[in-house]
């Protein structure tokens, strides 16, 4: 029995309108508004270059008393100044490849090439927000290490005897954690959680429904929140079930709309098909490859590269506290952080 070959039906441009179905603009980070295209962040990169700085003027400090007029010639004014400060992202440079024999697919019936290029957009989809979460736990632990964790509320218990209803999720945890951002409490549009805390909210029945495009009810909703559930949300497992065993810990965030800019930089081949004519004894072996270059920045941060040994960032790099620094006033960020037990 034959077998058709990706090869035979591949075509770069219609290949690519498939995998774009399933990109990153069809995220919940997306949908929710967290996310923002950011066609000026990825014009930045557009002659080359992994890195971008985006400076900014910084408001007017209202902490600074203003000059009291005197009829004294001689007391002379001195005006103050306004400064500056700088954002700082990175572009990343990524691709995947799968292969698979050609004999593999005559024997089993079915190409698995096929499968490859069915889901290599959801493999991309979840990767960008893979990357996403964790420049957002970047941020958060640079927060925690040096600026005394004012965008954190974590009333998590460290061990099982440790966890209480005060340790679990409630009302008054969101609201202290929105209240990080003081007489900007209000800004936040959107609150996502991992399931285990969803459950419990439901529980509480504490969910309400907005009003989709259609005027349906269908959009979870937490005080006027839009509620994001996400399993892939940072959570640690508990270590055991004994009293002194660490605890679950669950991590929830409070999002501004437009925290996250996103930019892509075009490739210069962004897929490619490989043959390998003489592997499998003649046979033939294809890979398919994938490539991307994605700018990923949570507003109001600096990327300061301080562990990168190469010019990307991994997933563990991204996580790191040593690798960000928050450059404006913490009322205009729009991200808070919630650690609970469940």
């Amino acid at each position: 029995m034959a077998t058709t070959q990706i090869s035979d039906v591949y075509v770069p441009e219609v290949y690519s309108s498939y995998t774009a179905v399933n990109g990153p603009e069809k995220t919940v980070f997306f949908d929710s508004g967290i996310a923002v295209a950011n066609p000026a962040l990825a014009g930045m990169f557009s002659d080359g270059g992994r890195i971008a700085e985006l400076p900014f003027w910084k408001d007017l400090d209202a902490s600074d008393e203003p000059n009291y007029g005197t009829d004294d010639p001689t007391d002379i004014a001195v005006p103050a100044k306004v400064t500056t400060g700088t954002q700082v992202a990175r572009m990343a440079s990524l691709n995947q490849g799968y292969s698979s024999a050609d004999m593999t697919g005559e024997l089993a019936g079915s190409d698995p090439m096929q499968q490859v290029r069915n889901r290599f957009g959801t493999y991309w989809m979840r990767q960008w927000q893979r990357r996403t979460i964790a420049s957002l736990q970047g941020v958060i632990a640079d927060n925690v290490a040096n600026d005394d964790g004012d965008m954190v509320n974590n009333v998590a218990g460290a061990t099982n005897a440790d966890v209480a209803t005060g340790t679990l999720f409630g009302r008054e945890v969101f609201t202290a954690a929105a209240f990080t951002s003081g007489d900007h409490y209000d800004d936040y549009a959107v609150f996502a959680v991992h399931s285990v805390v969803a459950k419990r909210m439901v529980d509480n029945d504490d969910i309400d429904f907005l009003a989709d495009s259609n005027g349906q009810l269908t959009i979870p909703s937490f005080l006027g929140r839009r509620l994001v559930v996400d399993d892939s949300l940072p959570m640690t497992a508990a270590a055991g079930t004994g009293d002194t065993d660490a605890a679950a810990t669950y991590t929830s965030y409070l999002f501004g709309t437009g925290l996250i800019g996103y930019g892509e930089r075009s490739t210069k081949v962004p897929v490619e098909l490989e043959r390998e004519a003489a592997q499998g004894n003649g046979a033939g072996v294809e890979t398919l490859w994938e490539r991307k270059s994605w700018v990923i920045h949570p507003f109001g941060t600096a990327f300061t590269n301080t562990t990168l040994t190469d010019g990307n960032a991994t997933l563990a790099q991204l996580r790191l506290a040593a690798n960000w620094d928050r450059v404006i006033d913490r009322k205009l960020i729009g991200l808070a952080a919630i650690v609970t037990n469940g």
